[in-house]
């Protein structure tokens, strides 16, 4: 989702009425494929791993996906999640896996029902959960539902229509006015979680979407005590969380990190006004999901070394994501470098995998140590304002975590508040002292651990 769609839902938002629905929660479960997996992480533990089939390997499919699940599991991530694998609509289709044909399908193009549960269950013998992406909002216009046009939203003339002001024209927006959409759609979302023995949902468009129907539709999910589930919003509006959401988006964090840190040179501190935003009606299990790249800003925007000062510059900037209160995502290619923008809407990008593996080691230790340490996991955050530097503390019990971040492409020289002593740098593995000023490097960064 883009910054205008952004703008969009706050106003779609606004502008929704109210409506009269006090939905039970749906209970139609189906039989169970497998054993419900019994490792599936905490939202504070999660490292999310964001996969676009068609680019991820030359196959483009689940095979060759699970030929490279063994290299995703020692970069530290314990949750995979893939973009919809469900059929794509022909009818004014731009091949956008968003254009969802029929919910409860396996697109071809990727494999087979049997393929996505070897697939799943490979996952899980390597300790990682699985998340699939939930279209909601919208379907193809093709899609079966669209013969119950009372499903959908539509004009004063009575004509469908794709989502308003997002110029989505390949979809057809739902009406979540009607009762036995809902349902349907409930039942759709079940249907994975047994059918494949899936752990979760990232959930499209999250803002678009009625608060009472994710209510609904997490209630039904809650329901089902075999599986835990991770369920993540991909929105900003500050009612995930109390609906019911495990994880939220940062979209602020990325967009003032991209657009007013490193492009226009802001100051550094904002990250703290946005992260206080950020985490509004949050308990304290939940988390934003903080990232540098993801499908969308990849393929219209560019890169994290496009848009964050190159290989240094998105390591430094991927450390404060990871770090910053946080449940951190990877989109697949950029732990190597990838230098393309990766292309969802067709397999024409392939990501070379043999390129920059020191970028993929310090991507490694960065996570790894992330794992290890339960104070950046769920200590307390103490930032100290810089206009140029992002410096910040974790810590909980006796364990503390001191990251500093030059933002800036040029030499900074920056005064920490308080005196260190032989403390180790992760990424070295050398004792450091800081009594006073130090000057970084441009985009160095630093992860230091209290002996």
């Amino acid at each position: 989702m883009n910054i205008l769609t952004i703008v969009f839902s706050w106003l779609l938002l606004a502008c929704t009425k109210k409506n009269d629905f006090a939905p039970a929660p749906v209970n139609d479960d189906p039989v169970q494929y497998g054993t419900p997996y019994a490792q599936v992480p905490d939202a504070a533990d999660a490292v999310i791993y964001q996969v676009n089939l068609r680019a991820f390997s030359k196959s483009a499919n689940f095979k060759g996906l699970q030929e490279r699940l063994d290299s995703i599991r020692a970069l530290g991530v314990n949750v995979l999640y893939l973009m919809p694998v469900y059929p794509i609509g022909a009818i004014k289709s731009v091949n956008s896996p968003y254009c969802v044909k029929d919910y409860m399908a396996v697109n071809p193009e990727f494999g087979t029902l049997d393929d996505l549960r070897t697939l799943v269950d490979a996952a899980h013998q390597r300790q990682m959960a699985v998340m699939m992406d939930w279209v909601a909002n919208h379907t193809a216009w093709d899609n079966a539902w669209i013969n119950n046009k009372s499903w959908y939203a539509q004009d004063g003339n009575g004509n469908i229509i794709s989502p308003p002001g997002t110029g989505w024209n390949d979809v057809a927006q739902l009406n979540f006015q009607n009762a036995d959409m809902r349902k349907a759609m409930i039942s759709a979302i079940k249907y994975w979680i047994y059918t494949a023995n899936i752990d979760g949902y990232r959930c499209d468009a999250a803002d678009f979407v009625p608060q009472d129907f994710w209510k609904q539709a997490i209630d039904s999910l809650r329901g089902i005590t075999t599986h835990k589930l991770l369920l993540l919003a991909e929105g900003s509006r500050n009612n995930h969380f109390s609906t019911g959401f495990d994880l939220m988006y940062g979209m602020g964090f990325y967009y003032n990190m991209v657009n007013n840190i490193f492009k226009k040179h802001g100051a550094v501190s904002s990250v703290d006004s946005v992260n206080a935003v950020e985490y509004t009606n949050a308990a304290p299990g939940n988390r934003v999901v903080r990232y540098t790249s993801n499908h969308d800003v990849n393929h219209t925007d560019g890169t994290p070394l496009d848009l964050l000062g190159g290989r240094q510059g998105s390591l430094a900037a991927f450390t404060v994501a990871a770090y910053w209160q946080t449940a951190p995502m990877l989109y697949n290619g950029q732990e190597v470098g990838c230098p393309v923008k990766l292309n969802f809407f067709n397999s024409s990008t392939t990501i070379d995998w043999s390129i920059n593996a020191d970028m993929k080691a310090a991507y490694k230790k960065i996570i790894g140590f992330r794992n290890s340490s339960e104070a950046v996991k769920r200590g307390q955050l103490t930032a100290y304002a810089h206009a140029d530097v992002c410096a910040f503390m974790r810590s909980l019990n006796n364990e503390k975590v001191l990251v500093i971040a030059n933002c800036r492409n040029t030499p900074v020289q920056y005064t920490l508040p308080f005196a260190i002593s032989n403390w180790k740098n992760i990424m070295t593995g050398n004792d450091t002292s800081i009594n006073g000023d130090i000057t970084l490097a441009p985009y160095e960064y630093m992860i230091l651990q209290q002996p």
